[in-house]
């Protein structure tokens, strides 16, 4: 019963910054762990880009690190992901997952850098 609503994707070119935002629907447990995970084209499985536990205590993909930022807002249950200095290897679909008795997902958005 609970879905998660992802928004904010685009297209940019190298440099520029995309806010991704993602929202819990529905009443659930309490939600834990909140992220972000991407899956580049062409690529097997996500990779975990961002994390930030119900304290707000963020861990980021080396990749990303100074690029990214990743806040919630508990009362909420929202998280979100803010992205400058974008590159192309920053092209995928981004995925909000929330941490709770159970791992909820979104469906994905696209974000695509390219000049």
């Amino acid at each position: 019963q609970v879905q998660l609503v992802e928004s904010g994707g685009g297209v940019v070119q190298p440099g520029g910054s995309l806010r991704l935002s993602c929202v819990a629907s529905g009443s659930s447990a309490p939600i834990y762990t909140m992220g972000w995970y991407r899956r580049a084209p062409g690529g097997t499985q996500r990779e975990t880009v961002a994390l930030i536990t119900r304290a707000g205590v963020p861990n980021y993909l080396d990749s990303v690190k100074g690029r990214f930022t990743i806040s919630r807002d508990n009362a909420k249950n929202t998280v979100s992901l803010q992205m400058n200095s974008l590159e192309s290897e920053d092209t995928g679909v981004y995925y909000c997952a929330m941490f709770s008795s159970e791992i909820f997902w979104g469906q994905g958005i696209q974000v695509t850098v390219s000049s």
